[in-house]
Parts: structure tokens; sequence; C-alpha cells
């Protein structure tokens, strides 16, 4: 992943055990220089594209189709608001199989896992139940149509969603992610240099490098 690329260092006192001396620092990538998109830009709908992720396709993929380059893979997952990949990208179709398969049993794929109503309207065609609302199995509607009562219920006002539709369900909501458009790619390379970069202190080497106290270093009287 690019994202590494991106990240100053930092030098820690080497704890290994070939270390030649007190002295010795090791330089490490500083994992807790993170950096996220922009407070004031979530909400701008025009910076942003909604993008489906087809089946089976990484992050990766995603980069270098919609950005021209693999190694922003980052950019994709910190931009779709993703930070643990292996519970939050889309599963391919086989994945998806066995992780239901795994969860409910072979035989429970196709019981119910909630009921969702239908959509009701009265005769003059006016809404009076919009439809996948979840209810429990015995919902009852109850409404007036044009002064006569009616009441419906049963497979006539919901219907039973199985746990291998509610599954897959989940996991389309998954491959619908919002993406930085390309032509405002540059400027957020350019935003995210400027946070990672090191401001003057007593840790500071360089604007890409600072290095933490020495524990085994004392000062004797």
């Amino acid at each position: 992943m690019g994202y590494f690329r991106e990240l100053p260092d930092v030098a820690y006192q080497s704890f290994l055990s070939d270390a030649i001396s007190s002295q010795d620092y090791l330089v490490v990538k500083n994992l807790f220089r993170r950096n996220k998109l922009r407070d004031d830009l979530k909400d701008v709908v025009t910076v942003f594209e909604q993008y489906r992720i087809p089946d089976g396709v990484r992050p990766d993929v995603v980069a270098e189709a919609f950005y021209g380059s693999a190694q922003l893979d980052w950019v994709v997952l910190m931009t779709a608001g993703i930070i643990n990949v292996r519970d939050e990208w889309p599963l391919t179709n086989y994945q998806l199989y066995r992780h239901v398969e795994k969860k409910y049993g072979v035989e429970k794929l196709s019981e119910t896992h909630h009921y969702e109503t239908k959509e009701i309207k009265d005769s003059s065609g006016r809404l009076i139940l919009p439809a996948g609302k979840v209810v429990n199995e015995g919902f009852v509607l109850n409404y007036s149509d044009n002064g006569s009562k009616k009441v419906i219920s049963g497979v006539d006002v919901r219907t039973g969603i199985s746990n291998y539709v509610y599954e897959t369900r989940k996991n389309e909501e998954k491959s619908l992610i919002s993406l930085l458009r390309p032509r405002y790619l540059q400027q957020f390379l350019n935003d995210m240099r400027s946070i990672m970069r090191y401001s003057k202190s007593s840790q500071y080497i360089s604007d890409s490098l600072i290095q933490t106290e020495n524990t085994r270093v004392t000062i004797s009287n």
C-alpha cells in the first residue's frame, strides 16, 4: 500500500540484542501519524462520485481504474471511510456464501431473518404504508379508505427476508462507496503531505524524521 510511503519516520532507541551501543536507533514509519479527510469536504457532494465495486475487485484495482495508479488504494479506502478492510470491503459472491453458511448453517440459509412491509396504497393511490419497514410476524395494518375501515395482515402486508437475502443486502451496501473525484486528488495529496510534515520541536531532525528520547542515556553528577 502506497500509504506507508507517505508516512514520516521516527527514530526509536534500539532494543535489538545486536545493538552496538546505547546510541543505536531504529528508523521506522510513524504509524501514529494519522490523516483523515477534511471535515468540510465530507458534505460537499460535488467533490465525490458514487462508485459500485464490481464482484471480487480489490482496493488497488479500484485505484488503478479510478486514479490510474494501484498505489493510491489508500486514497480509495480513506475517502470511502473504510478503516477495517476485512470487515468493511464487500465479499465476493463465493466468500459471501461461505460466510453465510458458516454463520447460520446450510439448513438455515432460507429461514426468515426478519419481516418487512409491502407497499400499500388506498383506492385513490395514496401511499398508506411504504415498503421495507421492519415489522414483526404478527403485524397488522389498520387504516381508513374513503370512510371504509381496512385491515390487512399476513403475507398481504409483510414479506419474510431470509438470512441469505439479509446478508446479501448488507454486502451490496458495502459495494457502493464514495470516491474523491480525480480532479481533487492532487490537492488532497498536497494537504496530506503538508499534515505529515513535522514541526520544529525537541525531537525534530527534519520535516520527515523525529527522534525519541533515549532512556538508556543518563546524566551523572
